[in-house]
Parts: C-alpha cells; structure tokens; sequence
C-alpha cells in the first residue's frame, strides 16, 4: 500500500504542473453517429475548446446535473453511484482526461475515503457525469489540448466570451450527415480550413472528426 501510494503521488506530482482546467459549454447532436452527441469542454483562462463525442444516454444524464430543476422518477446510473459513493463516505475529488489514443479520451477519477485516494479508471462520458454530482473539477494534460483542442473564432471578443452565459442544450440533428471518408481524400490545408468553418458554425462534432483526421496525419 506505501509503494502505491508513493507511485500514485510520483505520478501527480510529474503531471500536476501541466494541468489545465476545463468547464462544460454544451452538447450538440453528433453529424455522423446516430444517438450520439458532441461534449464541448472549454479551457479555463483560455480560448481553447475539447470537443468529445459521447452517446445519447451520458449526454442526457450530463445535461440532467447541470439542469437543476429536473429531477428524474428514478435515480439515473449516474445518481445511484453518488448515492452509495455517500452512504460509504466515498468522495470523487476530481477528474482527469489523461491520455488520448486514436480519438479515444481516457479518464480517471480520483477518489477518497478515509484520507486515502485511490485512482479509478472510467470512460469519459460517465467520468464528466459524475463530475457534476460530486462537484469535482475537470482537468487534462495540457499536452491532450494542445493537441485535440480547437481555437474558438476569432470574431468573438474578449469580453463576450467572458460574459456570455454557459447553458447546455441538446441542440436537433441539421441537415445531412458527415462522413469520415470525406476527409480522406482532403489535404491538410483543406482540413484546417474545414475546420475553421466547423467552430465558426459551431458544428463541434464535425470539428472534432476533422482534428482527428489532421492528428493522425501530422503525430
């Protein structure tokens, strides 16, 4: 147990400086998975956007927590694990998208109870979820933003970006669907500026494709 607990602080103390916060701004309806959902996590202190896709049952249950007036019949997934997280003094302290493989984000949930943290893998969806019940900050390696990060557009001020209200929506499915192998056959000039059109329309899950498509290219 003393050999763990050094590992685990070894391991925080390497990484603690690269961390970078991050804040829900919305979800959107996924262009090319049905059921499907763009998360769209925001840097603190920062222009930055993550956008990760989840599935429609995480997304409701995200959007449930942060909407506090709605109180589903029956406790979610999501609302049980707090429920016997608390009744066995169990604390989600925090969350961490630590590692990023071929589009995949992994997270981790850092735990207490009685004084002693234990580290618990999860996917990310349920991770941000639990997040917002324990009340847990969000952070990832800064490395992970700078390289799936999106910039927001640069016609959006200062100060509007620093006064507008954060409200989560599930926003309707548009028009048509994207498909990942219309990007195959783009360059990565074309991709860049593919990618400038998908946040200047906010269309964050077409966006996340596309910055896929230049990681792969350019890692």
């Amino acid at each position: 147990m003393l050999l763990k607990t050094v590992l685990y602080g070894l391991f925080f103390f390497e990484y603690s400086m690269s961390l970078v916060r991050l804040n829900i701004k919305g979800i959107s309806y996924s262009q090319t998975q049905n059921g499907a959902y763009a998360l769209i996590l925001n840097e603190v202190d920062g222009e930055r956007q993550l956008p990760i896709v989840i599935g429609a049952f995480e997304a409701q249950s995200i959007a449930i927590a942060l909407e506090k007036d709605i109180r589903p019949p029956r406790p979610l997934t999501h609302d049980l694990f707090k429920s016997f997280s608390d009744r066995f003094d169990i604390v989600v302290k925090q969350v961490i998208i630590h590692k990023l493989v071929d589009g995949v984000f992994y997270s981790s949930l850092i735990c207490e109870r009685d004084k002693i943290e234990e580290i618990i893998d999860a996917r990310t969806s349920d991770a941000i979820a639990l997040a917002l019940r324990f009340k847990a900050p969000i952070f990832t390696y800064k490395n992970i933003l700078d390289k799936a990060g999106i910039y927001l557009s640069n016609d959006q001020t200062t100060e509007e970006k620093t006064t507008k209200k954060e409200k989560v929506t599930l926003k309707s499915p548009k028009e048509g669907k994207v498909k990942e192998s219309d990007f195959k056959n783009k360059t990565l000039d074309e991709l860049n500026t593919l990618l400038g059109k998908a946040v200047d329309s906010e269309d964050y899950e077409r966006a996340a494709r596309i910055r896929d498509e230049i990681s792969k290219r350019t890692s």
